[in-house]
């Protein structure tokens, strides 16, 4: 049985937004998997709209292709940015495995409840999360995309009132949108699912856990 060694790339240049990623990914990893998190070092700060995930593929590119010519001991790589950025040019390639962690707490969410929201971050981003969505098949489990209006970076801020928007657009979806789970619609809230599954009473999805998850079952 071969070791699972999934390589989690953030496509934004934000280191601390990797480090999140690779703590939450580790958190959940079973005993014998390897995590790496790594990002560009130049590119946009934040994926926040089709401008900014055109601007991340050379550096994601780049990214991907040394690393895999680097270490061949790559079982699987995740792009960790919930637009699911440069997703299917990369899976195209079927050097590895090429996991989303949009596409990943979708498929997630849709086997914890019959229907699921995505609450994201800002507007922008609501018609690529929708177009993933269909892309994936699942359009017709998820009610609808939501965004709390919370700027990626400010995720990354501690004392700001992200959290706090992003619960009160969770509450908004269990009042209007008849679901059993939500997906949560960006890698830096990461760090959020646990507390927010317990004080909601319902699977919050993180698409960094369940992209480990699934590429440690590809793996095996």
């Amino acid at each position: 049985m071969q070791n699972a060694h999934i390589l989690f790339i953030n496509p934004n240049s934000t280191a601390s937004m990797t480090v999140k990623v690779g703590e939450a990914a580790r958190a959940v990893a079973s005993p014998g998997t390897r995590v790496t998190a790594i990002n560009p070092s130049t590119g946009p700060a934040a994926i926040q709209g089709p401008e900014d995930g055109e601007a991340a593929l050379p550096g994601l590119f780049a990214l991907f292709d040394a690393s895999l010519d680097a270490d061949p001991s790559i079982t699987a790589v995740v792009i960790a940015c919930f637009d699911d950025t440069g997703l299917w040019e990369l899976r195209a390639r079927k050097r590895v495995p090429v996991l989303g962690i949009g596409e990943a707490a979708y498929h997630v969410a849709s086997i914890a409840a019959e229907k699921f929201s995505v609450v994201t971050t800002l507007p922008i981003s609501v018609p690529i999360l929708e177009d993933n969505i269909a892309r994936t098949g699942l359009s017709g489990r998820c009610a609808r995309v939501r965004a709390a209006n919370v700027p990626v970076l400010d995720l990354e801020i501690p004392g700001s009132d992200a959290r706090l928007r992003v619960e009160r657009e969770i509450e908004a979806a269990l009042e209007a949108d008849q679901i059993g789970a939500i997906a949560l619609g960006c890698a830096g809230m990461a760090d959020l699912a646990s507390d927010l599954s317990a004080r909601f009473k319902i699977p919050v999805i993180d698409g960094v856990a369940s992209s480990v998850k699934l590429a440690e079952a590809i793996a095996r």
